[in-house]
């Protein structure tokens, strides 16, 4: 009788042996998991941190075009500075031009009355008629000569308006431009803080939500593994905790499902 008893008692201790070895080898593959789940977060971070460079150096290029269209504008003002002093040069010249023509205009009437003094003294001066003759024709040349330059320089002058015109539109169009990839700039920054901000709330919900049931689910299935005389009840609680964890497992799958789709939306809107 006394030996029955110890057997008996040696069963319960290698039951309750056998059931903190399970005990263990649980809690060990708990901490695998959270092992595990601290190296995916880990990852995480790190896909998260390329990608915020990534979207960084674009942005630094999207600057620099800027600073160049900024740059092309100084330039256009220079050209047009530039322009608008050759217009004056030309205005300049002109005015001048027609000084000289007024000039001219002056001599020649000298030169045609002289002209008519020596034709009233032409019966006793035929030699200073025609040295005056000669004087005339030089200065009808030299008048000539005059209006082919003052043509010459309005012809100048109207090309200068024509290029100041053209340099006036060129400088219009680069400060639309300007403009508008500005405003596009300014559009793709805020729709990079708010895709960022929604791969945030998508990174919490996987890490800190959706890896929770999951981890449950498999300790649970691990503990199957491991033993199988469970009694109708135990199996019974057990297929509760994975309803358990499995509800709320596809709470959070929905939740994840709800946020990628408002991002995918999102997205789509702002590329329309």
């Amino acid at each position: 009788m006394g030996l029955k008893t110890i057997l008996d008692e040696l069963v319960i201790l290698k039951r309750e042996l056998a059931f903190q070895k399970i005990n263990i080898e649980t809690s060990q593959a708990e901490l695998e998991l959270v092992k595990k789940e601290f190296a995916f977060q880990n990852q995480e971070k790190q896909k998260r941190a390329d990608e915020l460079a990534i979207a960084n150096k674009e942005l630094a290029f999207q600057n620099g075009e800027k600073k160049k269209r900024a740059d092309e504008l100084a330039l256009a003002n220079k050209e047009l500075a530039f322009q608008n002093l050759e217009k004056q040069k030309r205005a300049d010249e002109l005015a001048l031009a027609n000084k000289e023509l007024a000039f001219q205009n002056v001599e020649k009437q000298k030169r045609a009355d002289e002209l008519t003094i020596a034709n009233r003294e032409l019966s006793f001066q035929n030699s200073e008629k025609q040295k005056r003759a000669e004087e005339l024709t030089v200065a009808n040349n030299e008048l000539y000569y005059q209006n082919s330059e003052k043509q010459i320089r309005a012809d100048e002058l109207t090309i200068a308006n024509k290029e100041l015109s053209y340099q006036n539109k060129e400088k219009q169009r680069k400060a639309e431009e300007l403009t508008t990839a500005y405003n596009e700039l300014k559009k793709v920054e805020e729709h990079l803080k708010e895709y960022f901000h929604g791969l945030k709330e998508m990174t919490f919900i996987t890490s800190h939500k959706v890896r929770q049931p999951i981890a449950h689910i498999l300790g649970v299935a691990h503990l199957l593994d491991v033993r199988v005389d469970y009694s109708y009840e135990e199996v019974k609680k057990i297929i509760g905790y994975l309803k358990k964890s499995a509800l709320i497992l596809d709470d959070y799958t929905k939740e994840l499902m709800d946020c990628m789709n408002a991002l995918d939306y999102k997205s789509e809107f702002e590329v329309k």
